[in-house]
């Protein structure tokens, strides 16, 4: 099969499409024909040589999700079978025409959505649900502050937060990309170059701050976020663009009693990637289906063009997903 390949360490003129062989298929696994894949930030990070997803079987192919067809199946796998219209995260390779997963991790594709589209929802939407309600437990009339609007998990985090009846703020260096959240249901855009998220969300809020914080950025923000939490606040961090690293003071955490929680896909053992797939698909899928919730896709690049998808990332000029069509 074909697979775009990171042939060493580096920028994105280090992948080339090449003929690798197909992926094993386990007894419980299931080989799904991939008819589009969707870039994340740690591929990137693969890309580079300083991260590999954990379970993949090789670090040179990136890829965390996918959507396409049921070619075959396990012995032992008993859901799917050939041409059912399936999407799902995976441990890396999903840039590639052929993927195999644990049946337990495929969700049915609704019937209106393409493959591309289908292909944008896995990660973010269910990093962003797993983030926003199972541990934030964000409940109607509340307030949620996400970093990073324009994002695939912010775009999710928005969509999922206005379901459930909650105000929403968010940040943003661009004001296309603030605008074009706002016809998501953004009620406050804020653009980090010219304001002060800090300044505004205390002014917003008359000092009291929101409830939660969705963070992507990390270090640069650790301050912030602590003033812009009201007592008993929920602060969730799925990512640290802006580094790792915070002084941490301990007397605002204890004083305002507020809970931090971090989180991340794939490093989580199979079954609980399964319970959260089965969550999904009762909670969310349905939604998706109704269409009160919709994949926001930037740009579709055919595999071949991988390495242009990846710079049209790092320029941070997309809106939504950016999507590999495979085939």
């Amino acid at each position: 099969m074909k697979a775009i390949v990171i042939t060493e360490p580096g920028g994105p003129e280090v992948l080339q499409l090449q003929e690798v062989e197909e992926p094993t298929v386990l007894a419980n696994q299931v080989l799904v024909r991939v008819r589009a894949t969707a870039l994340n930030r740690a591929d990137l990070l693969q890309r580079r040589g300083i991260y590999r997803p954990a379970g993949s079987q090789r670090g040179d192919i990136a890829g965390l999700e996918f959507a396409g067809e049921v070619e075959s199946a396990g012995q032992l796998a008993q859901k799917w079978k050939p041409g059912d219209r399936v999407m799902g995260i995976l441990a890396g390779q999903g840039y590639a025409e052929k993927a195999s997963i644990s049946e337990g991790m495929l969700l049915s594709i609704p019937d209106h959505l393409s493959f591309e589209e289908a292909a944008s929802i896995p990660e973010t939407f269910m990093t962003a649900y797993d983030a926003i309600f199972p541990q934030l437990e964000l409940k109607l009339g509340e307030s949620l502050l996400v970093h990073a609007i324009g994002s695939g998990v912010g775009i999710a985090a928005l969509q999922l937060a206005k379901v459930a009846g909650c105000k929403v703020y968010g940040t943003s260096s661009s004001q296309d990309k603030l605008l074009q959240a706002k016809e998501l249901g953004l009620d406050c855009g804020i653009n980090y170059k010219e304001q002060d998220f800090e300044e505004v969300i205390l002014s917003e809020t008359s000092n009291r701050g929101v409830d939660a914080i969705l963070d992507m950025v990390g270090a640069p923000y650790w301050d912030k976020n602590m003033s812009c939490l009201k007592r008993g606040g929920r602060l969730i961090v799925v990512g640290f663009m802006g580094g790792a690293k915070a002084k941490v003071n301990l007397g605002t955490i204890l004083s305002k009693r507020i809970r931090i929680f971090g989180t991340a896909l794939n490093p989580r053992p199979l079954e609980d990637k399964v319970m959260l797939v089965c969550d999904f698909e009762k909670n969310i899928i349905p939604l998706f289906s109704a269409g009160k919730l919709k994949p926001i896709v930037d740009e579709v690049f055919p595999l071949e063009e991988a390495a242009q998808a990846h710079a049209h990332m790092e320029a941070n000029s997309n809106f939504g997903k950016i999507v590999l069509k495979v085939s």
